[in-house]
Order: structure tokens, then C-alpha cells, then sequence
């Protein structure tokens, strides 16, 4: 046998090396190792798939839809997505003008929209905080971040993005409501936004993943605000695993001018291929199942949350999704990742702040999970905000 001289390490690319692991990944794995965690770091519902999606799902499978679909999706989930676009913004989709196509999450149709716009440089405008994936994506697709800094009170505005706009800027990510701040950004300031950037030639992608997690005081006129309403000239990036509680179904759509949604079509041809045959037949009716109970229940969590920690910190009061994002007092602790250390070691699971921002002052609370579960952490965290876990 030969000496084996391949150097693997040699052959790693820069953009795959470039990519940190993420530090939510970093928290799952420090929770493993505890006995009976409080864990309030997980970014998904806690409840079960509707029986009538499950049901329509093993259908699909039994009824031998588990082969390759048309890229762009199943003809009766896009019929279903094509209503609901309608009827929720107004959009004739697919038509001359705008086209759909079903993604493999919107994680996926991100990383297709990035792919079929942004060429070396380009620079992409990204709220901080953000979502972990808008800066790994920019860079895994030649673009360049540039961080709007949204704090104190994490709201996206057209006074903020404008200074950043230069000749390379190509997108702005819009995300409403917040992960993870649970903002919810209203008519008037989408807007601005929306003047801002078609004058400046910049393209917005509105990441809608938590659209029917919006709570009463988030909401007009009884709908979550989405600058969709105000011009079809972005791109719509919307989901169906945090509505539905189907995460791991990697479900998602993408709707917009054509053009683009062409383009996205054929990078999914030579990536993804489809989005998951069965989950696709199985979700066709999911727009049909009343989530509202539901909603209104991670309603009543979120005014748990802020009952416990407005009294001791400050907390931006979440108006949809299901986090809060907490600032960490200086006098407890020196920084969020600090602090998020010495809750572990109380069992109590959080994200710290600089997992999704440039600065460490927060940690992201999800109050996705059992009310006891949720209601033991709060008492930790208030305990420690307060400074009843001194620094040793």
C-alpha cells in the first residue's frame, strides 16, 4: 500500500472555509451533554404537523408520488400558492409578468435568489441583527455584507439603509417579523423602504417566514404588513415549516418578476433539483387548516415572556415569530456570550447576541416550548438579569 500524500485540507475552498459553524449548531450540541436542559435556544414550533397534513402526506407516498417533480413544483401546491399570493397581496402569479416556483425551504430560495443576482462584490444591505444565513449566504455567493445596525429598537428604516446604498449595492434583506427580534415592521415604514429602493435601483428580498406568526399588535387589518402590497417589483420569500410545524420538510416558495424567477428555476434544475416530492403533494391543502389557535397561544407566551424580564432588562416587545431578543446588562455581565455561559451552567439554554449581530449584548430567547419548560427558564434568566447569578 502507498503512502497516501493527499492533503485534504490543501484542497478546501475559501468560501467553504470562510463559513463559521453556526453558534446556534455550537448551543445544540453544549445542551446534548446536559442532563434535563431548559432548552430555549430551538427555532421551531413545538407542536405536532396537522393530522390532515400528515394524513395527505403518507397519502402522496402511498399513492407512489415519490419521484421527481417539475422544478418549479407540483401543479396543485402552486395552484394553492398562486390563490393565497392573491388573495393576500393581489398578485397574478405565475403570469406574463411574475413567476413562482417551490423551494427547498426559503433557506433555499435565498440561496437561489443570491445565486441569480449577485456577481463578485455586489453588496447585499443586512438589518443587524439578522438571521445567521443572509451573511453566510452573501458570501458564499461572491457578495458582500453590508450590516445596517437597527438597535436600540431593531427596526428596519428607510433613514437607516439610505446611507449605506452605493453603486454595488443589488439587494436589501428585509425580514418582518424578526428573527430574531420578533419585530414587525409596519405599513408606513415598508413603505419608505419600498420608495428607498426602487428609486435607488435596489432590489428587496422580504423574507416572510413568520408571516401567520404575527400577533394582534403586530397586524393591520387583520394580516401581517408586507411591502408586497405596496409594489411587485421584489422578490417574496415565504415558507410553510414554522406555520405548520414542519421544519424538517424543507418547504418554501418564491414568488417575483419573472426574469428572476426564471433564472432561479434553472439554478434549481442543477441544485436542488424539486423541492421534496411528497411534502409538496401533502402541504397542497395547508393553506386550508385554521393555525390561529395556535398563533394566539404563542401570543399568550410572548406576554409571559415580557411579564418576567421587562421588570429587570430591556426586551423590544417581539410582535410576532416566537423570540425576544434580551439585553444583557453590563452590571451582570461583561458580555451576551458570557452571560449565555453561566446560564448553561444553570441548565437554561439561550442563543448569545453575536451569533446574529456584529455587537454581544443580547441573547435570543425562543419561547417555542412546553409552557413549564418556558415558565422554569424565566425564572432563571429574570433571577440572573436581576444580579442574583454574580459573576464568580
Amino acid at each position: 500500500m502507498t503512502t497516501c500524500r493527499l492533503d485534504i485540507g490543501g484542497l478546501l475552498s475559501d468560501r467553504s472555509l470562510a463559513i463559521d459553524v453556526s453558534g446556534i449548531r455550537r448551543v445544540f450540541e453544549l445542551g446534548a451533554k446536559l442532563d434535563n436542559p431548559i432548552n430555549l435556544s430551538i427555532g421551531q414550533p413545538d407542536f405536532p404537523v396537522p393530522q390532515v397534513l400528515k394524513d395527505a402526506t403518507i397519502d402522496a407516498i402511498r399513492a407512489d408520488r415519490n419521484g421527481y417533480t417539475l422544478t418549479q413544483g407540483v401543479p396543485e401546491l402552486r395552484s394553492a400558492i398562486a390563490r393565497r399570493i392573491h388573495d393576500d397581496v393581489g398578485w397574478d402569479v405565475p403570469s406574463e409578468d411574475l413567476g413562482l416556483i417551490v423551494t427547498s425551504g426559503t433557506s433555499g430560495g435565498l440561496l437561489l435568489a443570491m445565486m441569480a443576482t449577485l456577481n463578485p462584490g455586489d453588496e447585499v444591505i443586512v438589518p443587524d441583527p439578522y438571521f445567521v444565513v443572509y451573511p453566510a449566504l452573501t458570501g458564499l455567493t461572491g457578495g458582500r455584507a453590508v450590516y445596517c445596525d437597527t438597535y436600540p429598537d431593531f427596526r428596519l428604516t428607510a433613514e437607516r439603509v439610505e446611507p449605506l446604498i452605493t453603486e454595488r449595492t443589488k439587494l436589501l434583506l428585509l425580514n418582518s417579523p424578526s428573527n430574531p427580534s420578533g419585530v414587525v415592521l409596519s405599513s408606513s415604514e415598508l413603505r419608505d423602504i419600498v420608495e428607498l429602493c426602487e428609486s435607488r435601483g435596489v432590489l428587496i428580498i422580504s423574507d416572510e417566514i413568520y408571516d401567520e406568526f404575527t400577533y394582534d399588535d403586530g397586524r393591520e387589518d387583520g394580516r401581517c404588513p408586507s411591502p408586497a402590497r405596496l409594489t411587485d417589483r421584489l422578490l417574496l420569500v415565504r415558507g410553510f415549516g414554522k406555520t405548520y410545524g414542519c421544519t424538517g420538510w424543507r418547504m418554501g416558495y418564491a414568488a417575483g418578476p419573472k426574469p428572476l424567477l426564471e433564472q432561479m428555476a434553472k439554478l434549481q434544475q442543477y441544485t436542488f433539483v424539486c423541492a421534496p416530492s411528497i411534502a409538496q403533494v401533502g402541504l397542497a391543502g395547508a393553506f386550508d387548516v385554521e393555525m390561529g389557535p395556535l398563533v394566539r397561544s404563542y401570543q399568550a407566551r410572548r406576554d409571559r415572556v415580557l411579564a418576567a424580564l421587562d421588570p429587570v432588562t430591556n426586551v423590544t416587545h417581539p410582535a410576532g415569530a416566537f423570540y425576544a431578543f434580551v439585553e444583557v446588562p453590563t452590571a451582570v455581565a461583561g458580555s451576551a456570550t458570557a452571560f449565555v455561559e453561566r446560564a448553561t451552567d444553570r441548565r437554561v439554554l439561550v442563543i448569545p447576541g453575536n451569533v446574529f449581530s456584529q455587537r454581544d449584548t443580547h441573547f435570543r430567547l425562543s419561547y417555542a416550548a412546553p409552557d413549564e419548560t418556558l415558565d422554569e427558564g424565566l425564572a432563571i434568566l429574570a433571577d440572573m438579569l436581576s444580579g442574583g447569578d454574580e459573576i464568580r
